[in-house]
């Protein structure tokens, strides 16, 4: 089942689905999931999408708060085009049908999250990214040009003469194929499966930051990701992401007293942003030997349950009370802020190669992204992508000159020492090690230990056949990125937005203050043998 298009796209979320709208009327589009069309991030992002509608809003007002999130490394042009565009592309979703909440009076109910200075953040209950995968996918789904091939696991790029052809992928029948194309979008999600502990759904495992690094793309920004604060922490339940839109409508952060203790560590209390948070959930725990709660006691009952339907069932599955009882909670990996290199059309450094959504690094998130700009991400760079592959297939822009837009310092992959041991050889060890070394507090011993161990997994993994089920390609993908993310880790000697060195605490902009972009020597073309 060999497939031919005029574009290629991997994924199937906002940024997969918002590209394949604007693309349908210039030709085939092809859209490969690895699971079905419903399984990726997009669905389980519960607080909503932030956009400048609201009277006291602007897009100014916007910019300001993400790059106050982002620690001092949003790229602000990026940021620019994201709260200017977004405010447009979120007006659109409205006008195509998305049921996002109103109030009484008729007009969209906006809420506030952690570290936004106004309510901007429209949502559809705690379900707002179903909702709006559902208004992009009938209007994706009606146009006779695009299809959608589930159960299609892509396992690397197609590269001939330097120019992305398309992907190979593992189909249901458990055979590879080809999928060609004039121009490939990965926009293939995030990678908190790469981590023990997260928020993330099993297939974001991180897979198309590893098969651009293996073709030989840029990838930047790695040592920055999100640890979400809330979690749902009961043992034996799947850690269940509790939204901040809860803290956004008055929860509270309470240690095993039923004391608050947000204020003894941030000004911003329970709304700071989310790594300031993160670490003083776990500074807490140290200080009284006992678990962190979220509690919603002192609000209503009633308004609870029907804000909440989902995060309230969940809880309910685990024998909770959402709007009664002490929820017990923990950080979980949640985004990833860096990956492919992209500039503000989703070109990557490898020609025909197209990023757009978690996958991508744009620098507009910096190193912390601002709740519910996840979102909105997605969808501006899904149609500036879209837009952009158009472009380059139809105008005949092949060729062009890729501008290295952000990364201050470029970096080529060490040679690996091909004696080094297989410390680990399943995913389950590769995330219980990242979650040890490289979660929420990192450590110079602590990542040199991680790196000796991913790097022996690496050159093991080299000597391999090409991946030939699900199991071998979610284990090649775990270990390459978070070969990276230790890299990247153990690289940056300060501490900023969720990267948070003991070694290095404090902010260094002197020496730190830019993007690092890595890259690998280019594979051999059509080949997945990984870097040698």
């Amino acid at each position: 089942m060999d497939l031919q298009g005029d574009f290629l796209i991997v994924g199937s979320g906002i940024a997969a689905l918002r590209a394949a709208v604007d693309l349908a009327d210039a030709g085939r589009v092809l859209v490969l999931t690895k699971a079905d069309a419903s399984a990726g991030n997009t669905g389980y992002a519960q607080g909503g999408i932030a956009a400048a509608v609201g009277p006291d809003d602007s897009p100014e007002l916007h910019l300001q708060d993400t790059l106050a999130a982002g620690d001092g490394l949003c790229d602000e042009e990026a940021v620019r085009v994201l709260v200017t565009d977004g405010a447009r592309d979120v007006r659109d979703l409205v006008a195509w049908g998305a049921a996002f909440d109103r109030g009484s009076d008729g007009e969209l109910a906006l809420a506030r999250e952690g570290a936004h200075s106004v309510r901007r953040v429209l949502h559809a209950h705690d379900a707002t990214g179903r909702e709006i995968g559902r208004v992009l996918w009938e209007r994706a789904s009606t146009k006779p040009r695009v299809q959608v091939y589930e159960q299609a696991l892509a396992l690397e790029l197609c590269v001939e003469d330097g120019v992305c052809r398309g992907v190979r992928f593992l189909g249901g029948d458990g055979r590879v194929h080809e999928a060609r194309a004039g121009a490939t979008l990965l926009a293939t999600g995030g990678a908190g499966q790469v981590f023990q502990e997260t928020t993330n759904p099993a297939v974001a495992t991180g897979d198309g930051i590893a098969m651009a690094y293996r073709a030989g793309a840029r990838v930047a920004d790695l040592e920055f990701v999100q640890f979400h604060p809330t979690a749902l922490d009961v043992p034996g339940q799947t850690r269940f992401l509790l939204s901040e839109a809860l803290r956004g409508e008055g929860a509270r952060l309470i240690n095993a007293d039923g004391e608050p203790f947000m204020a003894r560590y941030e000004a911003q209390g329970d709304l700071a942003s989310r790594d300031r948070v993160s670490r003083a959930m776990v500074r807490e725990v140290e200080r009284t030997g006992r678990i962190v709660y979220l509690s919603l006691a002192h609000l209503q009952p009633d308004t609870v349950h029907s804000r909440f339907p989902l995060i309230s069932a969940a809880c309910r599955a685990a024998g909770l009370d959402l709007a009664v009882d002490r929820i017990p909670v923990s950080p979980a990996a949640h985004y990833v802020m860096g990956g492919v290199e992209t500039d503000l059309d989703g070109r990557t450094s490898l020609e025909g190669l197209f990023a757009a959504g978690e996958v991508a690094c744009t620098g507009v998130h910096g190193a912390n992204r601002l709740a519910s700009n996840s979102l909105l991400e997605g969808l501006v760079f899904g149609v500036r992508a879209g837009q952009a592959m158009r472009r380059y297939v139809t105008e005949r822009t092949r060729g062009a000159q890729w501008p290295v837009r952000f990364a201050s310092e470029s970096v080529e992959a060490p040679v690996v020492d091909p004696a080094l041991p297989p410390a680990v050889t399943t995913a389950d060890d590769v995330r219980a090690l990242m979650w040890r070394a490289v979660g929420l507090f990192r450590t110079r011993e602590g990542l040199h230990d991680a790196l000796d161990r991913l790097d022996g997994a690496w050159q093991w993994l080299q000597t391999r056949p090409m991946a030939s089920t699900p199991e071998d390609a979610r284990l090649a993908s775990v270990i390459t990125v978070g070969r990276l993310m230790a890299r990247a880790a153990l690289r940056r000697e300060e501490s900023r937005g969720a990267h948070y060195r003991l070694d290095f605490p404090e902010r260094q902009d002197g020496l730190w203050r830019k993007h690092v972009a890595e890259h690998s020597a280019p594979l051999r073309e059509s080949s997945l043998t990984i870097e040698r």
